[in-house]
């Protein structure tokens, strides 16, 4: 139940994470103009970001997921856009990925790596990329020292491989990659296409469950992330990542 539960909660919502198109074009605009490179998409969701690469791009885009409702979604936009020869859904976890090294000039992960972990990913990762291609993430990330004791706790449980950017960063040197340069989401990347749209589907479903103890309880859980980051959106954030393998 609590996996079917979670899916109606996060079902057609605009993104699965926080992010907006424009930041990923941002990231994308950082990286050297390549003719028609291949690109995978890690951890694509419903597919808005493996969109936005294949328009920028105009190359072969690969979005890879493990939940089949949201690859069958990210099929009908590729298909209504016009791109089904250009952009293919796959469901394949990210720690059975089974391409040939040297598969793709980019890997990209909006929100995703954390599944993996940053390290591990950026290790694991490494292999399909080809010489000099390029890896792009964004990720949770300590924006400022010493957070304050309740969101330590929560982030620590959630996710205990939350760093600070610098820590990332001298990761990232230590995986045998070159920083191009990195960024900070704003805030309203976290309002407006996710946690908003999200609060709303949660009061919802709060009116359909309202009899259903288990359901609230996963409720209760989604909106607790969403109040947190209201209150302590200074101490952490997402993080995107640009490197070139060295």
């Amino acid at each position: 139940m609590t996996k079917d539960i979670f899916f109606e909660i996060h079902r057609d919502l605009p993104r699965e994470g926080p992010g907006r198109n424009e930041y990923t074009r941002k990231a994308f605009r950082m990286l050297p103009v390549s003719d028609n490179p291949r690109i995978l998409d890690v951890g694509c969701g419903p597919g808005g970001p493996t969109l936005e690469l294949a328009r920028l791009s105009h190359g072969q885009v690969v979005g890879l997921d493990i939940h089949q409702p949201y690859l069958d979604e990210l099929t009908r936009k590729i298909e209504q856009a016009g791109l089904s020869d250009r952009v293919k859904a796959v469901n394949c976890s990210m720690f059975e990925m089974d391409f040939a090294d040297e598969s793709f000039d980019i890997i990209w992960a909006e929100g995703s790596i954390f599944i993996i972990g940053f390290e591990r990913g950026l290790n694991e990762w490494r292999r399909f990329l080809k010489p000099n291609g390029f890896l792009v993430v964004h990720e949770m990330t300590w924006l400022r020292p010493d957070p304050p004791q309740e969101i330590f706790d929560y982030w620590k449980s959630s996710y205990p491989g939350i760093s600070s950017v610098s820590e990332n960063l001298e990761r990232l040197r230590g995986c045998l990659y070159h920083l191009i340069g990195h960024f900070t989401l704003p805030e309203d990347a976290w309002w407006l296409e996710y946690y908003r749209p999200l609060e709303k589907r949660i009061r919802q479903l709060r009116v359909k469950y309202v009899d259903d103890s288990e359901t609230l309880v996963v409720l209760d859980k989604e909106q607790r992330e969403i109040d947190l980051y209201r209150k302590y959106h200074k101490w952490y954030g997402s993080v995107f990542f640009v490197m070139k393998k060295r």
